[in-house]
């Protein structure tokens, strides 16, 4: 017996950004959300930084264009968080 998966690439209908979460609707009918603080940068923006959002390409991923964050579907589906940069002389102050 042969079985065969159609595997397809999530992808983003529509996102929703509040106080605590990023909540994603996949076009398969799926909701994700991950908590904000995945993203230092979102975390440090304001209100209308977070708001002001849009979908790349065919829903791959969501762009923050007004302080230069990207997330993808992937991304948010196998837990991969932003990490801060890494800055020395921060550390030797």
């Amino acid at each position: 017996m042969n079985t065969v998966v159609s595997v397809t690439e999530p992808r983003l209908l529509n996102v929703q950004v509040t106080e605590d979460e990023i909540i994603a609707h996949l076009v398969d009918g799926r909701t994700i959300s991950v908590p904000l603080i995945w993203s230092w940068r979102l975390s440090e923006a304001s209100d209308k930084q977070r708001q002001h959002f849009e979908i790349l390409g065919d829903g791959q991923g969501i762009c923050w264009p007004d302080i230069d964050e990207d997330i993808s579907v992937e991304g948010m589906l196998y837990g991969s968080p932003a990490r801060r940069p890494h800055n020395p002389a921060r550390q030797a102050a």
